[in-house]
């Protein structure tokens, strides 16, 4: 963190906002808005901070960033389920000449896990006789499934284990297609977030699982994210943030 705090605005004020509100305030930011439903971003009104963090839904996060970005605002994003405009929003903030970090996780426990996942998958490469399946589980009122996590998850063990040339999100009732990786989701209750890598053969299991406690991660990587982007330009992911501190280790 750098001496001086950028100027905060939180854009979605449920759950997340709010864990978001309290952890910023006890840590010296000042929050200038907060924007819901009842107070929506104005395109036309000129405001005073410095990096927006948007939790909202994917339904309106693109018009969120082409607002904020088109007032030169730095955008945090941790809405997902927009991921097939990344390519445009690049662009976006690009031409804006601001900043934008996303992810479909700001946990910086979920990142750690992601090289986990990836070694992991680098390993089963070599025994055909290990399969791999993902699963998800989230609470009721999460708008998108597969969740970004999954998603990132997919890619990154497609990448690596050579079998697999596609991802499988729907349920499956007929015969399996063994070169697609199968990822499923649960919605229900109140489960802030659960990610598990099943790697299966004959001969034994092996669970990787990640399990989000409370929301209290997310909130420190968004903020970690906010301070970071303030005054840089460029579309960045959330993990690249974390390559300083990972640098030494290997791929």
């Amino acid at each position: 963190m750098t001496n001086e705090l950028p100027k905060i605005a939180l854009v979605g004020y449920g759950a997340m906002g709010r864990v978001i509100e309290k952890l910023a305030k006890d840590k010296g930011y000042f929050i200038t808005d907060i924007f819901d439903e009842n107070n929506k971003l104005d395109p036309n009104e000129d405001y005073d901070f410095d990096v927006a963090i948007d939790f909202t839904y994917p339904d309106t996060v693109i018009e969120n960033i082409k607002i904020l970005t088109s007032k030169g605002k730095a955008v945090v994003v941790g809405t997902t389920g927009w991921y097939d405009r990344k390519d445009e929003m690049s662009d976006l903030v690009t031409k804006n000449g601001t900043g934008l970090v996303w992810g479909s996780n700001f946990s910086v426990g979920v990142q750690m896990y992601f090289k986990i996942v990836k070694y992991a998958s680098k390993l089963v490469n070599y025994l055909d006789s290990y399969d791999v399946m993902v699963h998800e589980l989230h609470h009721k009122r999460k708008k998108d499934s597969p969740s970004g996590t999954a998603e990132i998850m997919g890619k990154i063990i497609t990448s690596n284990i050579d079998r697999k040339s596609g991802v499988e999100y729907n349920a499956i009732n007929g015969e399996v297609d063994n070169s697609k990786l199968h990822i499923s989701s649960t919605r229900g209750g109140e489960i802030t977030g659960r990610h598990t890598m099943y790697i299966d053969s004959l001969a034994d299991s092996i669970e990787l699982t990640h399990n989000a406690k409370n929301r209290t991660g997310f909130a420190l990587g968004s903020l970690l994210a906010a301070n970071w982007v303030h005054n840089k330009k460029g579309f960045f992911s959330f993990s690249e943030i974390l390559t300083d501190i990972w640098e030494n280790i290997p791929d």
